[in-house]
């Protein structure tokens, strides 16, 4: 266990000499995964699917605030969808510019959450995202994953509809229209995950910032538990179809990432619990003093407990 927290406080340590060069490279690197998958999933021009334009983006997103990513990523579907259909590109404008007013209106510094979202369905670990943005958000973190839960589901939406979006005849356009918003609006999955993903995050941000010991792990359970339950009840009750076996081994996978979470942004020794008190002028102070593990607080318990 020793060796394991000297690893993370020297992640720490380089981190926080080189944090400037190292969050410029992590932006460079998730900007050009999204937008490769943005061209995977819906590559319909052919022009913007040049390695060589995706790589200048994502450089470009380097020097730039990582809400950027978000902002060339829609940019990016809609050019994609205008080439295929200009009816799926105006509603997915449409739905875009609402997810932008719900996010910048409640959680505008959680870019990575919206980010991170649809990278996490699309490698089938989208269980996490709730978890992991409760622990280390605010209470709007679950506005956040929802914007980025409905990206997912539109975008995967017009990708699989194929055909049956096309129009062949100008008096099929509000037929067409009305049958692509009933789509996307209408998807019951869609609604269950929004609904199971917020509340998740919500239960998890409350049970971590409790005042009770090993709150961050018990928050983690407490969350996979809760969601995994909301959406096996949400599925029967509202009658939508629902993997039972990705459902498990989604909250499965989710629990690991979790734990490396708390690990490196949470970790304290609650055997070592103080409770502190003192006084001013006005005001009575009781405090509960929780010291975080590092090396070399992990050595010297080690050396007490052999003396």
């Amino acid at each position: 266990m020793d060796n394991l927290i000297s690893i993370r406080d020297r992640i720490k340590e380089v981190y926080s000499g080189y944090a400037t060069y190292i969050d410029a490279f992590f932006r460079f690197v998730l900007a050009l995964i999204v937008y490769v998958m943005v061209n995977n999933s819906v590559g319909h021009m052919e022009a913007l699917k040049s390695p060589v334009l995706i790589t200048l983006l994502a450089l470009l997103n380097a020097v730039l605030p990582a809400n950027a990513i978000i902002i060339f990523a829609a940019i990016l579907t809609v050019l994609h969808l205008y080439a295929y259909s200009l009816l799926c590109a105006g509603v997915v404008v449409v739905l875009f510019v609402l997810l932008f007013l719900l996010y910048f209106r409640f959680s505008p510094k959680d870019s990575l959450t919206v980010v991170l979202t649809p990278l996490a369905f699309a490698m089938h670990v989208p269980y996490a995202v709730p978890i992991c943005a409760g622990l280390s958000g605010s209470p709007y973190s679950c506005v956040s994953v929802a914007c980025g839960a409905v990206a997912y589901y539109v975008v995967n939406y017009v990708n699989m509809s194929g055909a049956d979006i096309e129009i062949e005849d100008v008096e099929m356009v509000a037929s067409t229209l009305r049958n692509l918003i009933n789509g996307i609006i209408g998807n019951k999955n869609m609604h269950l995950v929004i609904y199971a993903f917020m509340a998740t995050t919500l239960v998890v941000y409350v049970i971590r910032r409790s005042k009770i010991n090993y709150s961050w792990i018990i928050a983690i359970f407490s969350g996979a538990v809760f969601d995994l339950l909301f959406i096996l009840v949400g599925s029967a009750v509202m009658h939508t179809s629902v993997s039972v076996l990705a459902l498990f081994t989604g909250t499965l996978f989710a629990l690991p990432i979790a734990l490396i979470l708390m690990f490196f942004v949470f970790m304290v020794d609650y055997s070592r619990t103080e409770y502190l008190q003192f006084e001013d002028e006005e005001y009575y102070y009781y405090v509960k003093a929780v010291p975080k593990i590092s090396s070399g607080g992990f050595e010297q318990e080690e050396r007490n407990f052999r003396r």
